[in-house]
């Protein structure tokens, strides 16, 4: 809910009335301030107004027909009421929606139309300070299996839930009397948040006079941060009960979620054959991003749902759901481990986790190639070219022009381009053909003095390596993922031989070296790709880090070595790479069964040969 001032910038000045100050406190504290929330607390003095009785919230009708308008002050004194009976009907579950939100809104228009006397001289107001360039480390939201749980206090948490414990104490106390949101101090606020508030629910006039010698007080500020929050949490507290709920056996599998080798395969078992529902539900939750574009709960889960559907359509040994719930788990470990979440806006974010949902929608389960080869009806449509991604990403956005699918109906036009045009462009990326290009051209630019990497072509990038990495995973994780691989790829050479076309590579049952083949992959795809991709990353995330010295380092990232400035300072930051060695190993692995094989192909032509010599004289 952002306001902009009546008549937008170019409308003509004129002096807007003040409405009359609240009564001076018995404490004594300054008179100036938007708005005075009357709280009950033992550690503050009374106020000369009482909270309201049980019998008045009992008397009070919701309706917003006859409201006062909002800037007057009875507005105020009618919207604390509401919030104070919203707070009491939501404990008790006898609240509908509908009158909810006509009621929020009222309260936020109240909010929105106090007039704030903030003593900041004009050149403060027109000329913000510039501050230096910091990396704001981006904090992940409470999973959704968390927020309603009791914790015990010696019970071990994974890293990103200990750090959200605090806003799950927030919801939990906020129907309280006495709970922190009078105890709200503006340092407790992150800057954006700080800023954020304060630019929604505060107003300055144009018209203000400002005197030289005045001292800026933020007293005003303050008070709107706290009635923000007032209203926040309480629409935090709505959506959150409307949250999917997660059984048992799923909760458990996503406290791994952070982990590089994740395991998917556990997750399909434990959701019942639908992972993509649960960890894209996850996912956007823990990015705030449910929250952030507003999408309402039922249509988030309706559309995953229909996306787990498509992906089960052809009964893909490899390209089905599965897949998608590891390259989205993937995903997230690129953005939130490697910190690159903190270069990435909330709507580039958004869309990253979209597209590796919906990537490989309604896959086919065979190749590019095939469609061409073939004369599918996807290729005619798609003129042979990167037949099988556009179609991905056209029938996801055909869905969700459906309106019970909707997750994007929140979003402004603009919002909305740009998020198409970043889906577009990662899909698109995931094409093998454009494969050895795409890494042509990151090394070319990684490769300048200065390198500027367009944030398109670093998402794609990376969703392109998340794509192909089960041989970067644990080696169990890695050689499940190898045989359906393989499977689907026989299936394929099985159509071909019935249409007379010539076997696609490794798609002939008969005559594929698995070992020999999976060696090939990593040593000219795969470690090329995440080498990199890493490079990429570290080039980005360098110079973020290199000025915030004095910040935090987060999980999954090594310590800055300060020696040196510069170009010479970014390249020395790095991200911890655990794909390295699992590449190794499972390298190391496929030799040993390349040995064992070709042994045994040895064997077989040797007696071949001897079962076809001529037969001796007796």
């Amino acid at each position: 809910m952002v306001a902009s001032p009546p008549g937008g910038p170019g409308a003509p000045r004129e002096e807007v009335p003040r409405p009359p100050p609240p009564p001076a406190p018995r404490n004594g504290s300054p008179k100036q301030g938007a708005l005075t929330i009357v709280r009950r607390s033992s550690s503050r003095g009374k106020s000369e107004t009482s909270p309201p009785t049980d019998e008045q919230l009992d008397q009070l009708d919701l309706e917003t027909e006859h409201l006062p308008a909002v800037d007057t002050p009875d507005a105020c004194d009618k919207a604390a009421l509401r919030l104070r009976y919203l707070l009491r009907q939501l404990n008790r579950g006898e609240i509908p929606a509908e009158t909810l939100q006509k009621n929020l809104q009222y309260a936020a228009k109240v909010l929105e139309a106090v007039y704030i006397d903030e003593t900041k001289d004009r050149r403060d107001a027109e000329q913000p300070r510039v501050q230096p360039a910091t990396l704001h480390m981006r904090r992940l939201r409470t999973p959704c299996w968390a927020r309603c749980s009791v914790e015990k206090p010696n019970e071990a948490k994974p890293a990103v839930a200990r750090q959200q414990s605090a806003p799950t104490l927030v919801f939990r106390r906020l129907a309280d009397e006495d709970d922190e949101l009078s105890e709200v101090q503006p340092d407790a606020v992150p800057p954006e948040v700080r800023e954020w508030l304060a630019s929604t629910f505060t107003r300055q006039l144009a018209t203000a006079k400002r005197k030289s010698d005045e001292k800026p007080k933020f007293r005003s500020v303050a008070h709107a941060i706290r009635a923000g929050i007032f209203v926040d949490r309480i629409y935090r507290r709505v959506t959150n009960t409307a949250l999917m709920q997660f059984p048992q056996d799923v909760v458990r599998v996503l406290k791994t979620l952070d982990e590089w080798s994740f395991d998917v395969f556990a997750l399909h078992e434990a959701a019942a054959g639908q992972p993509v529902k649960y960890l894209g539900y996850e996912l956007l939750n823990r990015y705030g991003m449910i929250h952030k574009f507003k999408v309402p709960s039922t249509i988030l889960e309706n559309f995953l749902s229909r996306i787990e559907e498509g992906y089960c359509k052809f009964h893909n040994p490899y390209h089905n759901n599965l897949h998608a719930a590891d390259v989205a788990q993937t995903v997230h470990y690129m953005l939130c481990q490697t910190g690159l979440m903190n270069w990435l806006s909330d709507l580039e974010i958004f869309a990253t986790l979209v597209a590796a949902v919906v990537h490989d929608f309604e896959h086919t389960g065979t190749t590019n190639n095939f469609h061409v080869m073939s004369g599918s009806d996807t290729a005619l449509l798609y003129n042979d070219r990167a037949v099988l991604e556009n179609h991905h990403i056209s029938a996801a956005f055909r869905l969700i022009r459906d309106e019970d699918c909707n997750i994007l109906q929140n979003l402004s036009r603009d919002e909305f381009r740009e998020f198409r045009t970043l889906v577009i462009d990662m899909v698109l990326a995931t094409d093998m053909s454009f494969h050895f290009q795409q890494l042509k051209n990151m090394r070319s630019l990684l490769s300048l003095a200065e390198p500027g990497v367009d944030k398109s072509k670093a998402v794609s990038l990376v969703l392109h390596c998340c794509d192909i990495s089960h041989p970067a995973k644990r080696w169990d994780l890695h050689h499940r993922w190898t045989m359906s691989l393989l499977d689907e790829f026989f299936l394929q050479g099985d159509k071909e031989r019935e249409l007379g076309l010539p076997f696609s590579p490794l798609c002939d049952r008969n005559n594929t070296l698995v070992a020999e083949s999976q060696i090939g992959f990593i040593d000219f795809i795969v470690e090329p790709s995440m080498g990199v991709c890493a490079d990429m990353l570290e080039c980005i995330l360098g110079p973020l880090h290199s000025s915030s010295k004095n910040s935090t380092s987060t999980s999954g990232q090594e310590p800055i070595n300060e020696e040196g400035t510069g170009a010479e300072t970014h390249k020395k930051f790095k991200i911890k790479k655990p794909w390295v060695a699992c590449l190794m190993d499972n390298k190391k692995i496929w030799k040993e069964q390349a040995t064992k094989d070709a042994e045994a192909r040895a064997r077989l032509e040797e007696e071949d040969t001897n079962g076809t010599s001529p037969p001796t004289e007796e």
